[in-house]
């Protein structure tokens, strides 16, 4: 992997494949949910949708795309927004003409602000209010977190907020966030790394920073620590909804933490397949789920590992938790058999080398890696999973699955409750 900085601060990640005629140009912003002020949530997705609105020398941005041969997509997580291009080697200036005039400045008007208002807010309807089992990351997150930002979803806190922002809010959050100094530039594809330099210094060189854009590299200095949960959070709700569910969340290590890849295993072990302890156990010989599933929240902070899953009919929500208080006792107890933690380090291996065979996963990946700052080679990432012991497994386990360590969301069934609302 390529690295150039740019004299605004802006960083580039590049590698060169000859194997396809196409390039992918990823710009990532270090910008997410977490950035937000607790009374003004949902502006960084907000943002992203307004960044498809056009600026003063590109109105229409898709059109360009689409003339190009090329195509563009783009999401938001708690921690960064992430931008992309794929174009075919001959028109890759294009992508770099787009992205930097985004960078520039957009054209941002009260009535797109409002029609994209309207768009968001009916996404957060449709995915965490009508939806079923929709408000369970509101619900969970709450429960996890007291005073971090991760304390909402992406999507926002509620609807609130996302109908009061304003072009003024929504232009200050622009000007704050997206620069040079706090974006990462990734292009991989059938482009050499001193084509990308200079595509890069040509359009992207003499942009400034904004006048209140004071960010470092990594993330914002000073983010409100979370305290260590001391005793078990419970919460029950009811929903109209098909069947009961149980979810599971443990706080678990940060991105950059050897944890963290150990824990990303453990999920894999547990139900990652047909033949995965919770699929086989409380699935296939106990039957006291139709459906379960484990995994990491992936966050650069320390984040959450989910356990959860849909009961069948005749299962409580008391059988059903101690079934899995059991499955993970038994992960604290004894040391996984080498055969079973090769399958899941196989696993890992195999999903991760053929999805960083696409350039575009590429390219994504390494800006992700480079926001970071640490594993800074995929290869190198790839090896943190291969290393993990059944030793590491079984240590992580009982740090992590303890009664104190755990948040426990009873979601369940009632069908007279009709349409859900999401409480705060």
């Amino acid at each position: 992997m390529n690295r150039h900085t740019l004299s605004n601060g802006l960083r580039i990640v590049h590698h060169e494949d000859p194997t396809t005629q196409m390039v992918a140009v990823n710009i990532l912003y270090n910008v997410g949910a977490r950035h937000e002020d607790p009374e003004h949530t949902g502006y960084a997705h907000l943002l992203e949708h307004l960044m498809f609105e056009g600026s003063v020398n590109i109105p229409d941005y898709d059109a360009h795309v689409q003339f190009a041969g090329g195509e563009n997509n783009a999401w938001t997580n708690n921690d960064f927004t992430n931008y992309y291009l794929t174009m075919p080697r001959s028109n890759v200036e294009t992508a770099f003409w787009l992205e930097s005039d985004r960078m520039t400045g957009l054209s941002l008007t009260e009535q797109s602000v409002e029609v994209q208002k309207g768009v968001v807010i009916e996404e957060f309807k449709q995915r965490h209010l009508n939806r079923p089992y929709g408000d369970i990351q509101h619900l969970i997150r709450a429960m996890a977190y007291k005073v971090h930002p991760y304390r909402w979803p992406t999507i926002g806190l509620c609807v609130d907020h996302i109908e009061r922002a304003t072009l003024s809010n929504v232009l200050n959050f622009y000007h704050r966030y997206y620069a040079p100094s706090n974006a990462i530039l990734s292009v991989v594809g059938n482009i050499t790394f001193d084509e990308a330099v200079r595509l890069s210094e040509k359009w992207f060189g003499s942009i400034q920073n904004h006048s209140n854009c004071h960010l470092e590299h990594d993330a914002i200095k000073n983010l409100t620590i979370e305290p260590v949960q001391t005793r078990i959070h419970r919460k029950t709700v009811y929903r109209s909804v098909p069947a009961d569910m149980l979810v599971m969340a443990f706080h678990m290590g940060d991105r950059k933490s050897r944890e963290y890849h150990v824990c990303d295993l453990i999920t894999d072990l547990l139900s990652a397949g047909q033949s995965s302890r919770l699929v086989r156990h409380l699935i296939h010989d106990l039957h006291l789920f139709t459906s379960i599933d484990a995994y990491i929240q992936g966050s650069i902070d320390e984040g959450l590992l989910y356990v959860m899953g849909r009961l069948t009919e005749d299962t409580t929500l008391a059988q059903a938790e101690q079934a899995l208080w059991d499955e993970l006792t038994l992960l604290k107890r004894t040391t996984v058999a080498p055969e079973e933690l090769n399958k899941v380090r196989n696993r890992a291996e195999s999903e991760r080398t053929f999805n960083n065979i696409n350039y575009l996963n590429r390219a994504v990946a390494m800006a992700q890696l480079e926001l970071i700052g640490q594993d800074r080679e995929l290869t190198d990432e790839l090896a943190r999973y291969c290393t993990v012991s059944a030793e590491e497994i079984r240590q992580t386990a009982r740090k992590l699955f303890t009664k104190k360590n755990c948040c426990v969301l009873h979601y369940r069934s009632n069908s007279s409750q009709g349409r859900f609302h999401l409480k705060h």
